[in-house]
């Protein structure tokens, strides 16, 4: 029994570095990041739970608003080359129940951010060093893992979104999900979001109102591949 359990460790150990007989090698920060298309494409072949979705393809009826493709962020600069929103599949089908759900009562939702090229997570550590509103390098971010998403609520009458505590990416702290004193709108506001959130398996972060985590996220990998990368590996799935 022993040497079983020695023998099943040592195979645990030895996984992460070989998938599908791929190598996969720690990077400088110590973590396992796929930005690897073949090994990327091989997963999501053995579990399509593992794909990245296209959410405006996915949700046609979404909004968004990808700040990091513009100089409109707490950088003051562009980090990504297109506005372009992805996420894994099971978190997609629930973000599109809870867009169907908001849609009842005049609402929709506009997304931020969701998955997040590892590349960008480094940039962003190596600029704020503040872990409090920005992932590690040493950890990635489950934006990485493709497990989150940054969002806010519109009316669909109008397009406008609904008045939330601060704007997208504040380092205020009436940006906290806890924070109090606040017009009465804007807490009724954020506690809706928070709340058809969480019916759907989203967890809030409580110093962003704006950020969820999909439930799941630890299943999931840490990811460094390029919007063109999915979007050149979806076009190939597709016309199979």
């Amino acid at each position: 029994m022993k040497k079983f359990l020695k023998f099943k460790i040592l195979i645990l150990l030895i996984l992460p570095t070989i998938i599908f007989g791929q190598e996969l090698n720690k990077n400088k920060y110590g973590l396992y990041v796929i930005d690897n298309a073949k090994i990327y494409q091989e997963l999501a072949a053995k579990d399509s739970n593992n794909m990245l979705v296209d959410l405006q393809k996915f949700i046609p009826s979404i909004k968004l608003d990808i700040r990091y493709s513009t100089k409109n962020n707490f950088l003051g600069e562009p980090v990504y080359n297109s506005a372009r929103a992805f996420i894994r599949l099971p978190a997609a089908v629930a973000l599109k129940k809870i867009q169907n759900e908001l849609n009842l009562i005049g609402l929709g939702l506009k997304i931020f951010d969701a998955y997040r090229p590892y590349a960008a997570t480094v940039k962003f550590y190596d600029k704020v060093k503040d872990t409090i509103y920005v992932a590690s390098a040493y950890t990635g971010s489950r934006h990485n893992r493709g497990c989150a998403v940054d969002l806010t609520l519109i009316s669909l009458k109008t397009r406008k979104p609904l008045n939330m505590p601060t704007g997208f990416d504040s380092f205020l702290e009436k940006a906290h999900s806890d924070y109090l004193n606040l017009p009465a709108n804007e807490i009724k506001n954020r506690d809706l979001l928070i709340g058809v959130m969480a019916k759907y398996g989203f967890i809030n972060l409580d110093s962003e109102w704006w950020h969820y985590d999909f439930k799941d996220w630890k299943k999931f990998d840490l990811m460094d591949l390029s919007f063109d990368q999915l979007d050149k590996m979806n076009s190939e799935a597709n016309q199979k």
